[in-house]
C-alpha cells in the first residue's frame, strides 16, 4: 500500500481529486488531498509546503502529485518526505530562484497560449472557465469547481523566488493532457525535456484531468509502480 499525496493548483482545494483519491483507496492505498491556506496575502510557498507535510504525519511510502501551481509546492514536499516518486501532472516547472509571477515570461508560456489561440480559434487561453479549462469536464462537476475555487495562491507566494537550489533528488514524472488550454502541450513537452530532461506521459484530456479522466489518471499513476 502506498499514500499517495496529492496537491491542488491555483483557486482550487482539496476537493478536486476527489475522483482521484476514490480510484486510488479503491485500490488500496492511502491518499492525503489537502486544502493548502486560502484567503492568507502572506502566505508563502513554504507555507504551503508545511501544510501538506503537516497532513501528511508519520505516513511513508510516498508518491506526492502536483497539479498545474502545485508543480511550485510538490517538489518542495517530496524532498522534505524523501518522496519515492515525484509526479507532476500538467504543472508548472519551477527554476531554482524562480518565482510562480516570473514563470510564465521566462518560460514563454504567454507566447505559446497566444500562438495556439490563434490556430485553434480562442479556444486556448479562453477566459471563459468552460471553454478555457473545464471544457472535456462534466458540466455539474465543472460548476461544483467554480463554486469552490478559492484564492489561493498569495500574492506573497506568487513573488517569492524558490527555494531550493536544485530539482530534488527525487524520481519524477510529468503527465500532461493533450487537450490542455490553459499550457499548450507542446509548450509542456519542450519545457519538460528543458527542464527535468523527461518525456511526459500523455492522457486525452484538458487541462483539469483529475476531474474529467480520473480512471485513466489513477491508472497511470498506478503504472509507476
Amino acid at each position: 500500500m502506498r499514500t499517495y499525496v496529492l496537491i491542488h493548483g491555483a483557486g482550487d482545494a482539496g476537493w478536486t481529486w476527489h475522483l482521484v483519491a476514490a480510484e486510488l483507496r479503491a485500490r488500496g492505498h492511502e491518499v492525503v488531498a489537502p486544502d493548502l491556506p486560502a484567503d492568507d496575502a502572506s502566505a508563502t510557498l513554504t507555507d504551503y509546503a508545511d501544510a501538506v507535510v503537516e497532513a501528511v504525519g508519520h505516513r511513508t511510502d510516498l508518491v506526492v502529485v502536483g497539479h498545474s501551481f502545485g508543480g511550485f509546492t510538490a517538489p518542495l514536499v517530496a524532498d522534505r518526505l524523501g518522496a519515492a516518486l515525484l509526479v507532476l501532472v500538467a504543472a508548472m516547472i519551477p527554476a531554482p530562484g524562480e518565482s510562480p509571477g516570473d514563470w510564465g515570461r521566462n518560460t514563454g508560456c504567454g507566447e505559446a497560449v497566444r500562438a495556439q489561440a490563434a490556430r485553434d480559434g480562442g479556444r486556448t487561453g479562453n477566459a471563459d472557465p468552460h471553454v478555457g479549462f473545464y471544457h472535456d469536464v462534466p458540466r455539474p462537476l465543472a460548476d461544483e469547481a467554480l463554486r469552490r475555487e478559492r484564492a489561493h495562491p498569495s500574492p506573497a507566494a506568487m513573488n517569492e523566488p524558490w527555494p531550493p537550489a536544485a530539482w530534488p533528488a527525487v524520481p519524477t514524472r510529468f503527465v500532461l493532457g493533450s487537450e490542455d488550454r490553459c499550457f499548450p502541450p507542446d509548450f509542456l513537452r519542450g519545457l519538460a525535456v528543458e527542464r527535468l530532461g523527461i518525456v511526459p506521459d500523455e492522457i486525452a484530456a484538458g487541462h483539469c484531468v483529475a476531474l474529467s479522466r480520473p480512471t485513466e489518471l489513477a491508472d497511470l499513476l498506478e503504472s509507476y509502480r
